[in-house]
């Protein structure tokens, strides 16, 4: 079993690794300077952790938070910024020039290999692995672009489901997780790829640049795992009052509030309204998801309200509870008490009326 726990923590971290290679790799394609390699020193935070956790956790994942989710978001998220920001190849030319250069790629692919299996030799695997990603730099690099967000999507949920868990989360929590990560997922990417094809926006770099802010604010809710996380409130916080009980009893479901109300559809709604009032860019998606995260905002804060009134309604139910339990048990203890019991109160010190007998004189004992 522990080897298994090694061979999923590695083979994880390693997929993450490659695939922000990938991305690094883009970017020197677009931008045509080899410095941009240096974005791949961002990957030794990967491996120091990779490190640490095979040493200290035995690869093993921690309590609410996924270290390697989230320097896997750093190592990558810079490429696509350039990506985006690079918008001068962000729109392909006319589709007849790309399927005539797809289709002389793929002859000149399947040229190769078909050499290769005359010969046989290194060089000439060296040589078809050349012209293959030859082929993958003609492809459209808005394509390219909208893949490797794609990529970065699936990735992330993945990656999170092959990650080894550790001790603050449960297989039934992760599974709830992971399909909270499919819904924001395609909400995020539904969010990216319909602000940034806008001619607009593109026009106006310092709204890119608050949609990329945005875009990379929404995701800091995949390295972390309260949102599925009950927390057992103790008697000695719920009796301090109503912030206390309120934040400990619903901490997974205010987690998730939050997420919605600050971190995903209300800077979404926020950035979808501004298009739409001052650049002018209307259309049925862009008011649909508009409603969609309007409505969403609504009905986090009314649930809310409801948990908070809940909260509230069992906190002014609790003295009269009390009270009726207190009157119930003093019954019962009269009603079941005993001649010993009481004579062992009146021990106690409780005050229980107690029957003098009467003192009786006797007149032929008095002195005369």
């Amino acid at each position: 079993m522990e080897g298994l726990v090694l061979l999923n923590a590695l083979a994880t971290r390693l997929l993450f690794a490659l695939h922000s290679l990938v991305g690094v790799w883009r970017v020197t394609e677009v931008k045509k300077e080899p410095r941009f390699w240096l974005l791949a020193l961002l990957n030794l935070l990967l491996l120091l952790e990779t490190v640490l956790t095979l040493k200290f956790k035995r690869g093993r994942g921690y309590k609410w938070f996924s270290p390697a989710i989230f320097l896997y978001l750093i190592s990558i998220v810079p490429s696509l910024w350039l990506l985006e920001m690079h918008h001068e190849t962000q729109y392909c030319s006319s589709q007849s020039e790309g399927m005539t250069q797809n289709n002389n790629s793929k002859e000149d692919f399947n040229q190769t290999l078909k050499s290769s299996e005359k010969t046989n030799g290194a060089d000439d695997i060296i040589e078809t692995a050349k012209v293959f990603v030859n082929n993958l730099s003609t492809v459209c690099e808005k394509v390219w672009t909208l893949g490797l967000h794609q990529t970065f999507l699936l990735m992330l949920i993945i990656g999170r489901w092959l990650l080894p868990i550790g001790g603050g989360i449960t297989r039934d929590q992760l599974s709830q997780l992971l399909l909270m990560f499919v819904g924001t997922a395609a909400d995020i990417l539904e969010f990216t790829s319909e602000t940034l094809e806008e001619q607009n926006v593109r026009n106006s770099p310092a709204l890119v640049y608050a949609i990329l802010v945005i875009w990379t604010w929404s995701m800091l809710q995949f390295p972390l795992d309260l949102a599925v996380q009950h927390v057992t409130c103790p008697l000695s916080v719920t009796a301090k009052g109503f912030p206390s009980k309120f934040f400990c009893q619903y901490s997974a479901d205010l987690w998730n509030i939050g997420i919605s109300i600050f971190i995903q559809d209300g800077p979404f709604l926020a950035v979808r309204l501004l298009l739409m009032t001052y650049f002018k860019v209307i259309n049925q998606m862009l008011v649909f998801f508009a409603a969609k995260n309007f409505l969403v905002v609504v009905l986090q804060l009314y649930r809310l309200v409801v948990l908070a009134l809940g909260v509230r309604a069992s906190l002014q139910n609790q003295p009269k509870d009390l009270k009726g339990e207190q009157s119930c048990l003093r019954q019962r203890a009269e009603s079941d008490a005993s001649p010993g019991d009481l004579e062992s109160n009146s021990k106690e010190g409780l005050a229980i009326p107690l029957q003098v007998p009467p003192v009786i004189s006797d007149d032929s004992h008095a002195i005369p």
